[in-house]
Order: structure tokens, then sequence, then C-alpha cells
């Protein structure tokens, strides 16, 4: 499975090229103290100062390699399918070397990392449903008043939890459309972003 890399990843991978191979290393060393502390701009300012660039390149340098070793490490991909997604990015035979030394180095690492980071909330296990329509009532000879009768059942601490929802149709219809535009909006630029620095 190769990695899929946007433009903007593209774009903050190829200040790698104009540096030394063990700024390189070093850069790799600061993303993985990124995911295990978080941003610290003291550092890349340090360390723009040393390469007479911006710190703004140095951050943008070092979230893509961040980027590039999590989505590696968390997807399992192995050395070749590694070495194939590295070369679409035009780096010399040596930059591509250490890039693979870095995540063969560094991915259980990142893998427990990510592990430890991800919240413990409840899974889907599975889902019944039932669709109940009243014809009429006493008072009321010719209603019709649809309910959407719905059991969740979810896994949580190794456990099960259900839980029961009740809903007229037109409601779950909007419940529905919300969620497929939420889907939707995931896709845009901005919140791929957001998630990639949230993880």
């Amino acid at each position: 499975m190769l990695l899929d890399l946007s433009e903007e990843h593209k774009e903050h991978l190829s200040f790698l090229p104009q540096v030394d191979s063990a700024v390189v290393a070093e850069f790799g060393r600061i993303a993985v103290e990124f995911l295990r502390r978080g941003s610290n701009p003291k550092i890349y300012e340090g360390a723009a100062r040393k390469l007479n660039v911006s710190s703004d390149t140095v951050q943008h340098g070092v979230e893509g390699l961040t980027y590039l070793l999590t989505e590696s490490s968390k997807l399992m991909i192995s050395e070749l399918d590694f070495q194939d997604s590295v070369f679409v990015l035009g780096f010399s035979e040596e930059l591509n070397k250490l890039l693979l030394q870095l995540y063969l180095d560094n991915r259980k690492e990142i893998r427990t990392i990510l592990s430890e980071l991800a919240p413990d909330l409840p899974s889907y296990h599975s889902l019944e449903w039932r669709l109940d329509v009243q014809l009429a009532s006493r008072s009321l000879r010719q209603q019709i008043k649809p309910t959407v009768t719905i059991k969740l059942h979810l896994n949580h601490n190794g456990g099960h939890n259900t839980s029961i929802l009740q809903t007229d149709p037109a409601t779950l219809l909007h419940l529905v459309q919300q969620l497929e535009q939420a889907l939707e909006e995931m896709k845009t630029n901005h919140c791929r972003r957001v998630v990639r620095n949230i993880k």
C-alpha cells in the first residue's frame, strides 16, 4: 500500500533535500518528540537560526516528516512500499535511505505513542431497527404516525452497552443528511489539516 501525499505535504517535505543528512536525522528525532510532547516553538527557532531559514520552514519540514512517519506507522507499510511512496518526492538515493531508516527505527515507538493517544470510545457492535406505523386511534380515525425504533449495541471496555433510540422518519432523514454532510466536510483540506494536527 502506497502513501497518498497531498501537494501540501510534498511542499513541506521539499525542504529536506536542502539540508544535510545529519539535520534530517535530527528532524526525525524532533518529529518523534513532537508526537510525545507536542510542538515546541523554541526548537524550531533554534534550528531556523542555525540553518538561516524561517522557523515556519523548519516547522513545516518537521510536521511533514511527522506526517510521513505517523501515516506509514499507522498503516504498517512495508519497506518497499515506503521507498516507493518516498520515491515520488524525487529525493536523492541517500535521503530516501535515511528516511527509510528513520521509519524502520521509529515505527514501533510511533505506533505505541499513537495507541496511547487514541481515546477510549465505544465502538459499534450491531444495530436492530423496527418501523412502527400508527394508522388510527380512538380520536383520529385516519392518522399515519410512523416511528423508527433503533436498538444500538456498542462495545466499551470489554463489555456491551445497549441504547434504545426512537424518532420519526423526518428527523432520522435529517440526521442522516447531517452525518453525510459532516463526512463530506472531513474531506476538505482544512479538516484534514486540523485532524492531522490533532493526531
